[in-house]
Parts: structure tokens; C-alpha cells; sequence
């Protein structure tokens, strides 16, 4: 994603919002959550049918501002910006665009850092877990109040694509069309390692007091470490030796090493600086129970692994994307969603993209992606036998 970094007085706007569910909400887990409140966004406006809505699912470290500013003077717009909006790929002209924080979160939407109304403290630990299934449970609520009878689309990419297999699945009559983007089915033992590493870095920090850490007291260093482990995942071997090779930070003088253990290489400065600004704007708490979301997640948990039960009665018509250079979540994993859907007979389609960003790729890419989401949105729906 292109970041904008001067105010722009011609952008549109948009308004945080909140939804507070008037019933608790049942969790996975076996718990129930109270008072929970949803964080969101909307540009565009619904139409008299209420059919126009298409919700945008974020990924892990994402929120509800997908698109806009909040002031004109915002030096940075929502975090695809360059794919939704008036004019563009997904036209909030055109349609009612949603998109809140996820269950789970720290941007508004209740988490481990929202108060518990049983103690009157923090969560903390004591938050119930959460799965991706209940996540989406709780977005239908919201799309409910917003007064949606039946949503255009679901888009996502990475754990927002989950989100959108799992709306596919658990709301077949709700959905018209989805778009899962650089996803999977379910986390392979590679990703959830990744994840438990990130979390053990977090536990490690003194900080981190077992969850009970203080707001002005993070465990930054924790938090920064397994930010740096989850970035790599996110970028290619090509992009990184494109944008740092072997250059060292000190490009005074391009060939001395320091002989030491801060960070002489380019690409150590910038992990650094992205474990570093990332703690400014995420929680640690949240971080476990996102991470952990992720790793349950399992469309064929209920099928003993048959990923073709698992998609038998789902009728939305599917757009499926990769990224050649994606090995957080291969294409072979959309293609294996692709197969299971064309056995059930279903409508999809599928496209990898060529492209050297690795996963981040569903945020860069957008004129190539952007493109084939427009024509998929516009395009009608085949009339079924």
C-alpha cells in the first residue's frame, strides 16, 4: 500500500463508530461475551434494498480503517486506501462498504485491554478465547443493525480471508459473492510455529508480567521481536534483496563492518523500526489471542479433514487469489480450495498474481488485483440449473 504522508484536503472521510451488542455473545470456547462493542467504518451509502453492502475483513495486525481519513489533515488514509473509495476498484459510489476490528482487537472493539463488566478491571488473560468463527458471528450482528439483508460481497486477504471462508460456510444464504485473498483453509504446522515463537518472545519480555503489564509499561521488547518474526513471513527472499541486499546501514562507508551486535545491516535497521512503531499502535494481549484465533482455525474441523464436505453447501460464487511469491500461504493452498469447490460443483474462479512482494503482496498489488475484483463484483451471477 502506497502510505500518503501530506494532508490531502480532497479525500473523503470517514467516522469511527461504535456497536455495543444488545445480547451477550456465545463464544466457541463454551463462554459467553458480555456488553461486547463493536469498533467500525462505513463509506458509501445503503441502498433501499439493502443489498449493495460488501464487508472488507481485516488482516491480523489490521482495523476498521480500511479506507479515507478521519480529518483532512490525517497524514495517512485507512489501509487500503488505494482500493476502496469513490472511483475506485471497490466504488463506494457503488456500494456500502464495512469494515470493523475484529473481535479480539485493540482498536476499538472489545479485547483483552477492555474493561471486564463481572471485575470492573481489565480482561487481560481472563478474555475468554476467541476463534474466527466467533468473529464473524459477531460481524453478522453488526451487518444486522446496519440494516444489511444480504451482503454483495466478503473480501479479505491473509487472516481476513479466513474471515471470508468462514462467512461463506457459516452464512451460505447471506453471501452473494466472496473474495478470500492470500489465505488458506486452515494454518499449516509451519504457520502456527511461527505463531507460538511470536508469542513466547512476548511471554519472555519481564514486562509482560503473565498478561498483567501495565498501559504505560508494555513488553515492547517482547512485542518488537515477534513483530520483526511475523514480517519476515510477510515479505519475499527477491523483495528483501531488492530493497536491502547486503547493504549496511552506515552507507558512509559501505564495505566496514562495526564488529559488534547492533544492527550493521540495512535490513536490521528496518526490522527494527517496524517491531518498534508497531508497538506504539498494537497490543501484546490482543496479539496472543489473534495469533491464537488463527491457529484453530479449520474449515474442515467438523468434516474430519474432507475439505470437499467441509464447502458442499455454500452458494456464494468465489473469487480466489494468490501471490506467486507468497510462502506464508502458498498457492497451492488456494488451489486446494479451488479443487474442493469445482468437486462440489461450485462457481469460482481463481488467479495467481506474478509478483515479487511475498504475502504483503493482497496491499501492494492493488491496480492488478483491484481490477479483478471490480469486474467480479459487476459481474452477474450465473443462473443455476
Amino acid at each position: 500500500m502506497v502510505e500518503i504522508d501530506t494532508p490531502n484536503q480532497n479525500c473523503f472521510l470517514v467516522q469511527p463508530r461504535d456497536f455495543q451488542l444488545p445480547e451477550p455473545l456465545p463464544l466457541q470456547c463454551g463462554r459467553a461475551l458480555k456488553n461486547a462493542n463493536i469498533r467500525f467504518e462505513t463509506a458509501g451509502t445503503l441502498n433501499a434494498e439493502g443489498n449493495n453492502a460488501i464487508l472488507i475483513t481485516h488482516a491480523l495486525s489490521g482495523d476498521a480503517h480500511c479506507c479515507g481519513r478521519h480529518t483532512p489533515s490525517d497524514r495517512k488514509p485507512g489501509w487500503w486506501d488505494d482500493m476502496i473509495g469513490p472511483g475506485k476498484w471497490i466504488d463506494t459510489n457503488r456500494y456500502f462498504v464495512i469494515c470493523s476490528n475484529v473481535l479480539g482487537g485493540c482498536s476499538g472493539t472489545t479485547g483483552p485491554g477492555s474493561i471486564d463488566p463481572d471485575t470492573g478491571r481489565p480482561y487481560n488473560l481472563n478474555f475468554p478465547v476467541i476463534t474466527v468463527h466467533d468473529m464473524v458471528q459477531a460481524q453478522k450482528r453488526l451487518v444486522d443493525h446496519l440494516g444489511v439483508k444480504h451482503l454483495l460481497a466478503v473480501v479479505g486477504g491473509s487472516m481476513g480471508g479466513m474471515q471470508v471462508l468462514e462467512w461463506a460456510v457459516t452464512f451460505p444464504d447471506f453471501v452473494d459473492k466472496v473474495v478470500p485473498i492470500a489465505t488458506a483453509c486452515c494454518f499449516t504446522p509451519q504457520n502456527i510455529a511461527f505463531d507460538w515463537v511470536a508469542r513466547e518472545a512476548i511471554k519472555a519480555d519481564p514486562d509482560w508480567k503473565g498478561g498483567d503489564y501495565l498501559p504505560d509499561k508494555p513488553p515492547a521488547k517482547g512485542l518488537g521481536a515477534a513483530r520483526m518474526l511475523a514480517h519476515i513471513t510477510y515479505l519475499s527472499n527477491e523483495s528483501m534483496d531488492r530493497k536491502f541486499g547486503r547493504n549496511l546501514q552506515d552507507k558512509s562507508d559501505p564495505e566496514n563492518y562495526g564488529y559488534a551486535f547492533d544492527f550493521d545491516f540495512a535490513v536490521e535497521s528496518y526490522l527494527q523500526y517496524q517491531g518498534r512503531s508497531f508497538v506504539e499502535r498494537f497490543d501484546a494481549n490482543s496479539y496472543f489471542y489473534i495469533t491464537r484465533a488463527t491457529d484453530y482455525f479449520d474449515l474442515t474441523a467438523e468434516t474430519r479433514g474432507d475439505l470437499v464436505a467441509a464447502l458442499k453447501d455454500v452458494k456464494s460464487s468465489f473469487l480466489l487469489v494468490s501471490f506467486s511469491s507468497d510462502w506464508l500461504f502458498p498457492t497451492p493452498q488456494s488451489v486446494k480450495i479451488v479443487d474442493a469447490l469445482l468437486r462440489n460443483r461450485k462457481e469460482v474462479s481463481f488467479c495467481e498474481i506474478k509478483s515479487s512482494c511475498g504475502h504483503d503482496a493482497f496491499l501492494l498489488e492493488v491496480e492488478t488485483l483491484g481490477r479483478m475484483v471490480r469486474d467480479f463484483l459487476a459481474t452477474p451471477r450465473r443462473k443455476r440449473a
